[in-house]
């Protein structure tokens, strides 16, 4: 396996992590503790995970670190969903922070059908 900073789906996990941060950085005061907190740790795990299991020198430990990756993605995407129900952010926020979700989503996806 290449060092995982060359891959594009750690690149784009590290994009999303810093839009996250920014985004959480506008909400209530009350949320430190709670959403903002649980967004923020769902992100990190999200690249944390790829570069571990990249790590690893193997396929099938890379493949099981991929697939919590993509848990914590489907975690952030739900805590987005409810930032937006709680109109922390907008209809546009959510679109967008969702729809990057969605197309790393399918790069972890490509990455394990790649290495299986």
């Amino acid at each position: 396996m290449s060092n995982y900073k060359d891959l594009l789906v750690w690149q784009k996990s590290i994009q999303l992590v810093t839009d996250i941060y920014k985004l959480t950085k506008t909400f209530p005061l009350e949320e430190v503790y709670g959403l903002i907190l649980q967004m923020q740790r769902a992100a990190v795990s999200i690249p944390s995970n790829i570069a571990e299991g990249n790590e690893r020198n193997s396929k099938k430990e890379f493949a099981h670190f991929l697939c919590i990756a993509r848990g914590s993605l489907s975690e952030l995407e739900t805590q987005v969903i409810i930032a937006e129900k709680l109109e922390y952010i907008n209809k546009n926020q959510s679109t967008q922070i969702l729809n990057n979700c969605h197309e790393l989503g399918k790069m972890i996806n490509g990455l394990l059908i790649k290495i299986n």
